[in-house]
């Protein structure tokens, strides 16, 4: 009798961003590959699929007789075709996606005890076989399809069939074979994965297990019974974002004037209308991020960053936006465009790249106002100063 017993394997995937493909914002899918997908990668490759290798095995519990007409007393098999969800949740903020995972194919070894030759009365090896089921191994059952794959020797087939739905395919036998074993079980996997821009960064874990024999997930018919019962999939999902921002060198100095200069008011005496500075940065996003000031001087009730006059005292607000590149919006998916900082962080709470944004520019705009400016020239005082912090922060 089988032994009701478990088998585990790791499903493993990384989000790191590579700056040679921006747009490619999806996970790699790291899991070792075995099997089907080992031996034939261009056809994985070309089908999106991966594929494990289990050492699961099915023994006959039975002869299977000739031209059986119920197809669970033969050869059949039914995988679990359909997408199935796997909540994962990262170790590190508790947050949980969800995963989707199908097997999209079904692969063996079957082996007898006897030579097919033997049980279907001489010919060649191949032409026993292929005469033992009606059509060799390599040739799926409808609704499973061809996959190009066939190896055999006297005892042996191994084959590996695509499984679009999941129904029965079954192959019926034309002689009596005494006992038959599956010596492996190969299967091909296509995997969903989320949005890995709007997670956050770290390690997320989930299982998922598959049951395994007569009306379960991997089903083989009432008369191939495996050695193990369930199969557990154990999914860890890597996210390793990248938040940079760089700023020129001397741009963490930055002085407010007029517009084309001081020289209009020193020799036409034209007074200023406002004071102001963009300054430059360089940013690498791929996660989402939020944005925040801190101040040497604040008021109250200003909600900005404030300058002061050492000689006079005198505190004037400076106002802070940020303007951010192209394919990078505020959580209602709208540019951002001297989008107003505040010390409470109101309407900066949250932005998030559509896609890797590697290196673009973006401007950090500081101004003091016409009646502010009017205030500082009326005065005594002639300098004004203060240290503002612009915040880019990961941990949204």
């Amino acid at each position: 009798m089988p032994t009701a017993s478990a088998l585990t394997q790791e499903i493993s995937a990384i989000f790191r961003p590579d700056p040679a493909k921006p747009m490619e914002n999806k996970f790699t899918n790291t899991t070792p590959v075995s099997g089907y997908c080992a031996q034939l990668p261009r056809e994985c490759e070309i089908a999106g699929m991966f594929s494990i290798r289990m050492p699961i095995t099915f023994d006959s519990s039975k002869a299977i007789e000739a031209n059986h007409s119920d197809y669970r007393q033969g050869a059949t098999f039914k995988v679990p075709s359909d997408w199935r969800p796997v909540t994962v949740i990262n170790s590190g903020t508790g947050e949980s996606e969800v995963v989707e995972i199908r097997v999209s194919g079904i692969g063996s070894q079957y082996r007898l005890s006897v030579s097919p030759v033997e049980l279907v009365g001489g010919g060649s090896v191949y032409g026993a076989h292929e005469k033992l089921w009606g059509s060799a191994w390599v040739y799926a059952p409808a609704p499973c399809r061809y996959s190009g794959v066939g190896l055999y020797s006297t005892y042996q087939y191994a084959f590996f069939w695509k499984a679009p739905q999941q129904a029965a395919c079954s192959k019926q036998a034309k002689y009596r074979v005494p006992d038959m074993r599956y010596t492996y079980l190969d299967f091909a996997y296509e995997l969903r994965t989320p949005n890995p821009l709007k997670m956050s960064a770290g390690h997320y874990t989930g299982t998922l297990s598959y049951s395994v024999g007569p009306g379960q997930d991997f089903d083989m018919g009432d008369v191939m019974l495996p050695n193990d019962s369930v199969i557990s999939l154990n999914f860890n999902l890597e996210v390793q974002h990248t938040l940079k921002v760089e700023v020129p060198p001397g741009g963490n100095k930055v002085v407010l004037e007029p517009q084309g200069g001081w020289q209009a008011w020193l020799n036409q005496g034209r007074k200023p209308t406002r004071l102001f500075r963009d300054q430059t940065f360089h940013i690498s996003a791929s996660s989402r991020f939020k944005m925040g000031l801190q101040c040497q001087f604040a008021g109250s009730s200003d909600n900005t960053c404030l300058l002061w006059a050492p000689s006079s005292g005198q505190l004037v607000p400076v106002n802070i936006s940020v303007t951010l590149p192209n394919g990078l919006t505020d959580a209602a998916g709208q540019p951002v465009n001297r989008r107003r900082l505040y010390l409470d962080g109101s309407g900066t709470e949250l932005f998030q790249p559509g896609h890797y944004i590697d290196r673009r520019p973006g401007t950090v705009h500081f101004e003091v106002a016409r009646n502010q400016v009017e205030e500082m020239l009326a005065g005594e005082a002639k300098n004004y100063m203060g240290n503002v912090t612009v915040i880019w922060d990961s941990e949204v």
